[in-house]
């Protein structure tokens, strides 16, 4: 099943990559470990809710909804000990400032003057009610560097777009691995990679697909049925919907702008190995 290639949707894939090499490069791992953060995942969960303050984990559960709270539980509060909110902050984006830098292809800073604006630009027509992740990011002060700010605008717009998600999962009935385990049906992203990466057991799994069959949305054989595909269908059409804001502010040609500046540093990303396909954010190469 592929979603309908909207608008919002073709935007998100041409930008999601810049945002998501905080994910995959060297360079932030090690700011985070310089900080004090002992491990790589107390340096993925603090320095994605960096802005929010010292959260604990029952809040970054929710937020995330993805993830087991058992993995979240042994990351925060713990991380707030070694290191200030600040400090993560300050750090990450500067990082992956350099990350942008070492990686995007020669001539890149002339597009990405252009992108930065066209980016500022719809992140000040985006709402943040129900969104926690995107509003804290969206308090974050502008950098000086254009890398970075190019960096920070898809951060608050992927935000913004995921909270989305998680309100239309939610508004669906579906909990965070059910919704997981729906993606993972439609064949586009492969179990194995959320497995290794979200922290649930086999138990809570089997669980999950219990729930599913039960609600007719999976088959025997873990495959959609036609009732969970439409809801599948929803569920994506309802993310495009909640992420509409940027788009409508840009409008079509200035989204199209954005697409041709984006994609083909997003895909530069892509097929020089910084940001891998397939990966656990579902994005694919623009």
């Amino acid at each position: 099943m592929e979603p309908t290639p909207t608008l919002a949707r073709r935007f998100w894939e041409a930008v999601e990559p810049l945002h998501s090499v905080v994910y995959f490069a060297p360079e932030p791992a090690e700011a985070a470990k310089a900080v004090g953060l002992p491990s790589w995942w107390m340096g993925y969960f603090a320095g994605r809710v960096a802005p929010l303050g010292p959260l604990d984990a029952p809040a970054v559960t929710a937020m995330f909804f993805g993830f087991a709270p058992s993995m979240v539980a042994r990351s925060l509060p713990d991380a707030w000990a070694y290191a200030s909110p600040e400090a993560v902050l300050v750090s990450r984006v500067d990082a992956v400032r350099a990350t942008l830098e070492r990686a995007l292809p020669p001539g890149a800073q002339a597009r990405l003057a252009r992108l930065a604006e066209l980016l500022e630009c719809a992140v000040a027509a985006c709402h943040y009610e129900g969104r926690p992740l995107a509003a804290g990011w969206s308090a974050v002060p502008r950098p000086s560097s254009v890398t970075a700010r190019v960096w920070l605008a898809t951060t608050v717009l992927r935000e913004h777009r995921g909270d989305g998600h998680v309100l239309a999962a939610v508004n669906a009935g579906l909990r965070g691995l059910d919704a997981t385990l729906t993606h993972v049906a439609t064949r586009a992203v492969p179990r194995e990679l959320f497995v290794a990466n979200r922290g649930w057991s086999e138990a809570d799994w089997a669980d999950s697909r219990r729930r599913l069959e039960a609600r007719g949305l999976l088959d025997r054989d873990a495959r959609l049925t036609r009732k969970g595909g439409a809801l599948r269908r929803e569920l994506e059409d309802a993310t495009d919907r909640l992420a509409a804001d940027p788009v409508s502010a840009l409008g079509q040609s200035g989204i199209e702008e954005a697409i041709a500046l984006a994609a083909p540093l997003s895909r530069h990303l892509v097929d020089t190995g910084v940001f891998p396909v397939p990966n656990p954010v579902g994005a694919p190469r623009p």
